[in-house]
């Protein structure tokens, strides 16, 4: 382990540029003669589109532009494209036109119905409030259940009753027989709740367009520029995908949200070909609410069947998914084929059936959210083993350590498909429990409750799948001046991508952190790649990394032995020098680099030193670990406190344990934030209630904890040449169940059983009143 290489907690070599200033967002450029464009959006949730009056708004000063669907129809220009095409029981996703901006009619509140482009933000936002739609209002449903009723009203007709699939998964009848011989049957029904992203840095898109070439260039941020390359220049605007420049600049989170293709991004390309000048757009964060992809969402029952010791025999789950009005690029993916082959969680289960009923809302489109499925079957997977143990009378401890997946079970295929290659699920749960102090909770309970307040200690034990998905690139290049520069299709949005790629490079070339240059998205410049999503980039991207640096080594070898006047085959490389083996004759690979520039070699080795690697994962990697939540519960107010968090995590081998805590730091508090606060609520005509931060709840500061973080590496994943299994999501995933099985236990005195999240103040304080006049009434009975 070097001072700067693999396992080194080093500090982020990017942040120096973003906190003095320098980091450089899609809204920090500003091109010569831009113009800027605002969107007319629906107010209503469920309309007939039956008239658009242009005609004021195009008067109005400093309008350049006014473009409606009938205008967008006449270009040519293309709906927005289903990416994940899944097959369900009954054939493939039933796929409705996604338009650009909305055809006839609006089918939630925020569908983009026309734009105006003007000279200034506020001349277009003034014009687009004089923009006259007509709507005919149409009754709406915003609930999944509902919308799969035979009255409700009908959002496509290309999918009748609003179903889109029903997606199923495992052994019917197997898990039908594993009911019938049960002793003992867990059930309990769910709402994971539906959550707005909120990124720090909102959507943004710049166009411009080049007559001479006829080339357009977006510039906006993304997870990764190449899916969004496809999609826009071939699907929706029908060009070549030579005659589109797409380039993402420095990215403010993203929490999958920033994948996806958005209307906004090709509106202003079309603009900038109409008007031939560069188009912005800059959502505000009222947009942000009303038009970025929301995540979750779920409805579920969910039946564990049990013998009389509580072995598990099978488990059966049935979830209605909310996809929103329209399937964004890969929502139909997240609650079926992403969640449910996670069904078996880290437990022997030997008979597992899932059953999803996908529903079109008018709401925002639902996709991926931070975990992207793995969260969801956590939450269900944990909540109802804890249900499972109050069924039989142990423990939440107990009844997992029974039925755990054990190291000599390894390689262990579950019924829904993964194969677990590493991991020792009740061995992290120990040393949860011991670091966490779950012996002494009872003491601290009595202690607690002498102050008027209850306790609570719960806990939960996730796995997730990470990586496997596509292919990644990384091109790797020997500057003159001794630095390298790294060429790769991942997509930082935060995570401190630099700062990884360049631990690997210390290791294979030895160089330092500082002398190593990254460039992402840019379509012109990086070829290949798949993007950031899934816990992938490190995954994938270091793989392909640590290849394309080991062929640089074998090509700057042949040039070494030249200015040593020695045969490749006894040139040796170590820390960044090559040496005649034997002798001490030695050159560094900076000198190779200087070299491969400007002095005359032979043919066969001539030029600057350029190399390609790639990696295509043949299987998907499992992080997994063991969350311990202690919490307090205000008696008066149902105010809840967290007063200690427990994580140990097996991540693999860890490329940056200071970076691996800070993914496990923010990704809890999005847990965090999900069990106990953020809740988007729309009322029965669609609108949305929680529409600004006024009312949408955020985690703050004072909502976290201090986190006790453990990281267990002495377990590498067996599937991955670099031994990691992925972190950026794990928080997310684990936090959510043990919060809630934390403050059910709190709650457990009083008889509560269930809360649904958010468990917010009011919410438990109505569970607790409820509780206290039932067993009041069957008192008096």
């Amino acid at each position: 382990m070097g001072q700067f290489g693999v396992g080194q907690g080093l500090k982020r070599i990017e942040d120096v540029r973003f906190l003095t200033g320098q980091g450089r967002y899609t809204d920090d450029i500003h091109l010569p003669d831009e113009a800027h464009m605002a969107l007319v959006r629906s107010p209503l949730a469920h309309a007939e589109i039956t008239g658009i009056d242009t005609a004021e708004a195009k008067e109005m000063p400093g309008v350049l532009l006014v473009l409606t669907a009938e205008d967008l129809q006449a270009e040519g220009v293309g709906d927005i494209p289903v990416l994940a095409k899944m097959r369900g029981r009954d054939g493939e996703v039933k796929q409705p036109p996604h338009p650009v901006l909305a055809r006839g009619r609006a089918r939630h509140v925020g569908d983009p119905v026309a734009i105006v482009v003007a000279e200034t933000p506020e001349q277009a936002a003034e014009a687009a409030e004089a923009v006259v739609v007509d709507y005919e209002p149409l009754d709406a449903v915003t609930d999944a259940r509902l919308a799969l009723r035979p009255d409700a009203p009908e959002l496509h007709p290309e999918a009748p009753g609003n179903l889109a699939m029903v997606w199923e998964h495992g052994d019917r009848a197997a898990v039908e027989a594993a009911f019938a011989d049960a002793e003992r049957v867990a059930r309990i029904e769910l709402v994971n709740n539906r959550l707005v992203v909120n990124s720090m840095e909102p959507r943004v898109a710049i166009g411009e367009y080049d007559p001479a070439s006829e080339r357009m260039t977006l510039t906006t941020p993304t997870q990764g520029i190449f899916r969004l390359h496809s999609q826009i220049a071939e699907t929706i605007l029908g060009i070549p995908k030579d005659k589109l420049h797409i380039v993402t600049p420095d990215v403010g989170g993203g929490f999958g949200m920033k994948i996806f293709c958005y209307a906004e991004q090709v509106l202003v390309l079309i603009a900038a070909r109409r008007l031939q000048r560069p188009v912005r757009w800059c959502g505000g964060r009222n947009e942000s609410f009303q038009s970025d992809i929301q995540g979750r969402d779920h409805r579920t029952l969910a039946e564990m069947a049990m013998d009389g010791e509580g072995r598990f025999l099978g488990i059966r789950v049935t979830t209605q998914a909310n996809l929103g009005a329209y399937l964004s690029n890969f929502g139909p993916y997240i609650p079926t084929g992403a969640s449910t082959q996670m069904y078996s969680g880290l437990y022997r289960i030997p008979a597992i059936y899932a059953e999803v009923h996908c529903a079109f809302t008018n709401t925002v489109p639902v996709d991926a959210y931070r975990g992207a499925g793995r969260p969801e079957a956590a939450y269900c997977m944990e909540r109802l083993v804890d249900a499972c143990a109050r069924e039989i009378g142990v423990g939440p401890r107990e009844i997992r350590l029974k039925n755990f997946i054990r190291p000599e079970d390894l390689p262990y295929e579950t019924k829904m498909g993964p194969v677990y290659d590493s991991g020792d699920p009740a061995r992290l749960l120990e040393k949860a429990s011991e670091l966490a102090d779950w012996q002494g909770a009872a003491e601290r309970k009595t202690e607690t409750r002498g102050r008027g307040r209850y306790r609570g200690i719960g806990l939960a034990s996730y796995v997730e799948a990470c990586g496997g998905i596509g292919e990644e690139e990384a091109r790797i290049a020997l500057d003159e001046d001794g630095g390298v520069t790294l060429v790769i299709g991942t997509m930082t949005n935060g995570q401190g991508h630099h700062t990884a790629y360049a631990q690997i490079l210390n290791d294979v070339l030895g160089v330092a952190p500082d002398q190593v240059r990254m460039i992402q998205g840019d379509s012109d410049i990086v070829k290949r790649g798949g993007g950031t999503g899934g816990s992938r980039s490190l995954l994938m991207g270091g793989v392909a990394t640590e290849r394309a640096g080991e062929k640089v080594i074998e090509r700057a070898r042949k040039v070494a032995g030249h200015l040593l006047e020695a045969a490749a085959a006894d040139i040796e490389f170590a820390d960044g020098v090559f040496t005649v083996a034997g002798t001490d004759k030695r050159v560094t690979l900076a000198e190779v680099a200087k070299a491969s520039h400007g002095e005359e070699l032979p043919e066969e080795i001539a030029g600057p030193i350029e190399e390609t690697g790639g990696y295509k994962a043949e299987a998907m990697t499992f992080p997994n670990g063991c969350h311990v939540c202690e919490l307090e519960v205000d008696e008066a107010t149902g105010e809840v406190e967290i007063v200690r968090y427990v994580v140990v995590d097996d991540f693999g081998k860890v490329v940056n344990p200071m970076m691996a805590l800070g993914q496990v730091h923010g990704g809890t508090a999005q847990g965090i934030g999900q069990a106990l606060l953020e809740h988007t609520v729309y009322d029965e005509e669609g609108q949305l209630i929680t529409a600004s931060f006024m009312d949408y709840t955020m985690p703050r500061a004072d909502d976290t904890p201090d986190y006790e973080v453990t990281l267990v590496e002495d377990m590498p994943c067996t599937t991955n040449p670099l031994g990691v299994k992925g972190a950026g999501e794990a928080g997310a995933i684990g936090a959510p169940p043990a919060i809630i099985n934390a403050l059910l236990d709190a709650l457990a005195p009083l008889g509560v059983t269930h809360i649904d999240m958010p468990a917010t103040p009011e919410r438990v304080w109505r569970a607790m009143r409820d509780a206290r006049q039932a067993r009041a009434a069957h008192a008096a009975e």
